[in-house]
């Protein structure tokens, strides 16, 4: 679900408009070293000084900025808000999330990638954590017109939660080949998109309809029978 699965699949970070060209070229070359150091020897040989000789930029500069790996990290997840990705419309929400799951098998199935290791990082930096946070938040909410078009088509029930189907088609490949660490199985797009696409069709993710206005409330649930009598 667009998940970078090397260096060079995260986009050259955005301007911001305080750092000037210069301050945006040094962020470039700052994120494309974290980026390829994290790829190559993983995040815990990686350092502020190997980053800072990888992108030809003094420490302090790295330090002042970043101030140390995590911040590093969470700025290189952050970077990826700067993209254009969008998810695919093949014209069907089977074949939308087997597309999207293609894509997280991809970047996770060939052994570590960029993907998988900013994932382990987020479990040993606070920053890297929230930053990833933000990062699945976004592109969940960029995936969810997969969704949205399945409703509009009638695939699935209009009141349809966009966020629990792509949870649900993606999980399984995330526990296989991330926790579990099973050998990549190429039908496991196909058969994770189906399921999800099954049971949204079958209403397992619509929000339950509201009671029409003015309607008695439903009795309450019988309790238990008094002691004694």
């Amino acid at each position: 679900m667009g998940s970078p699965s090397s260096a060079s699949d995260l986009p050259e970070p955005a301007v911001r408009r305080r750092t000037g060209g210069r301050g945006a070229r040094v962020r470039g070359q700052v994120l494309a070293a974290v980026g390829e150091l994290l790829v190559e020897d993983g995040f815990d040989r990686l350092t502020v000084d190997a980053v800072a000789a990888r992108a030809g930029v003094h420490r302090t500069s790295v330090y002042r900025r970043w101030r140390d790996v995590g911040g590093l990290l969470a700025d290189l997840l952050d970077s990826a808000a700067d993209d254009s990705w969008a998810p695919p419309d093949e014209g069907s929400l089977e074949e939308d999330l087997l597309a999207l799951n293609q894509e997280v098998f991809a970047a996770l199935a060939d052994g570590p990638s960029l993907t998988t290791v900013l994932i382990e990082a987020s479990f040993r930096f606070g920053d890297a954590a929230r930053a990833l946070s933000r990062f699945w938040d976004d592109r969940h909410a960029r995936s969810a017109p997969v969704v949205t078009r399945a409703a509009a088509r009638g695939e699935v029930p209009s009141a349809t939660d966009p966020r629990a189907v792509l949870v649900t088609a993606t999980a399984p490949l995330y526990h296989e080949l991330l926790l579990l660490r099973t050998a990549p199985d190429p039908a496991l797009p196909r058969r994770a998109a189906r399921a999800a696409a099954a049971a949204a069709r079958a209403g397992a993710f619509a929000a339950p309809a509201a009671a029409p206005a003015g309607a008695p409330a439903p009795d309450p649930a019988p309790g238990p029978a008094p002691e004694g009598g």
